[in-house]
C-alpha cells in the first residue's frame, strides 16, 4: 500500500496553532510515504513566514515534495517581485521549483503554475506540458502517476472558473494521454474530486483532478473547514489499479483531523 498526504494553502502568517498540531499528529499516525504540499505555503512570501513553513515541514519527518503558489511570490515588494520573485522560497525550501519524486510505487511531478507577472492566475507553458508528458510516459509499470501544482484544472462552482489554470486545454489531455492518474491542486480552498479525460474524451483514457482545501489557515472558505487529503494506492493486490482519496477535515471539538469522505477511484493504465 502506497500512502500520500496531500495538503495545500497552508498560508503561514495566518495559520492556526491547534490545526498545525493536528496535522503533525495525523502525519505521525498515517506515516505517509510522501507529503505533497501544493503551494500558497505562505501568506505574503516573507522570509519569516517561509522560516515557519520550513520548520513545520521539517517537523513532519517525512519526505516532502512542494511547489509554489501565487502567495509565495512577493505582492507588495515590487522590486523583489520583479528581480527575484522566488528568492525567499528557494532560500527556505530549496532551489528547485518543479521537483520530481521517483519512487518504487509513485512518480510525483511538481509543476510551477505561478507567474510573477500575474497577481493570482496560474499558467503552464507548452514546454512545461511537453516536459511533464515525457516524464509520465517514462513511468515504470505499477507506479501511481501524480502531477502536483497549485492552480486547479477543473471547477465545480461557476464562480471558480476564473481561477482555472491557463493552458489547461493543452495540458490536461496531453497528460492524461501520457498516463497521469491524479492532478492535484489547491488555490480555491475547496476540496473535491472530479474526472478528467484525454484527447479522445470520455471514450478514451481517464484520470482525476483532486483538489485540497486550506490545510492550516484561518482563511477557510465559507463553512468548509481546514482539510487535507490522504491518497492510498493498493499495490500487488487483485486490484492493483484501485486508488482511494480520503478527505480529512479538522474538528475543532476534538482538536484533530477526522475522515470526512472517501472517493474510491479506478485508474486506467495507458496502453
Amino acid at each position: 500500500m502506497t500512502r500520500l498526504l496531500h495538503l495545500s494553502d497552508t498560508h503561514f502568517g495566518t495559520t492556526v496553532e491547534p490545526v498545525l498540531h493536528a496535522v503533525r499528529e495525523l502525519v505521525a499516525q498515517a506515516q505517509p510515504d510522501l507529503v505533497l504540499v501544493g503551494g500558497d505555503i505562505t501568506q505574503r512570501a516573507r522570509r519569516g513566514q517561509f522560516a515557519l513553513a520550513r520548520d513545520f515541514i521539517r517537523s513532519l519527518g517525512r519526505p516532502v515534495l512542494a511547489v509554489p503558489g501565487n502567495h509565495d511570490i512577493p505582492l507588495f515588494n515590487v522590486f523583489a517581485r520583479a528581480l527575484n520573485p522566488y528568492g525567499n522560497y528557494r532560500r527556505a525550501l530549496g532551489a528547485t521549483l518543479e521537483p520530481v519524486f521517483d519512487g518504487d510505487q509513485v512518480l510525483a511531478i511538481g509543476v510551477n503554475s505561478t507567474r510573477p507577472r500575474r497577481r493570482k492566475d496560474g499558467e503552464v507553458s507548452p514546454a512545461q506540458v511537453q516536459r511533464v508528458a515525457q516524464r509520465l510516459r517514462a513511468a515504470r509499470p505499477g507506479q501511481l502517476r501524480v502531477v502536483l501544482m497549485h492552480h486547479p484544472v477543473r471547477a465545480v462552482e461557476e464562480s471558480d472558473t476564473a481561477n482555472l489554470l491557463i493552458g489547461r486545454e493543452l495540458a490536461v489531455p496531453a497528460w492524461v494521454d501520457a498516463g497521469v492518474d491524479l492532478i492535484l491542486g489547491g488555490h480555491i480552498h475547496l476540496p473535491y474530486v472530479v474526472p478528467l479525460f484525454g484527447s479522445q474524451g470520455p471514450q478514451g483514457r481517464g484520470a482525476w483532478a483532486v483538489q485540497a482545501g486550506t490545510a492550516t489557515s484561518w482563511r477557510v472558505r465559507g463553512s468548509v473547514p481546514n482539510s487535507l487529503n490522504i491518497i492510498e494506492h493498493a499495490v500487488g493486490t487483485d486490484e492493483p489499479d484501485a486508488c482511494t482519496i480520503e478527505r480529512w477535515d479538522f474538528d475543532a471539538a476534538t482538536g484533530a483531523f477526522a475522515r470526512a469522505a472517501a472517493h474510491p477511484l479506478i485508474l486506467h493504465r495507458p496502453d
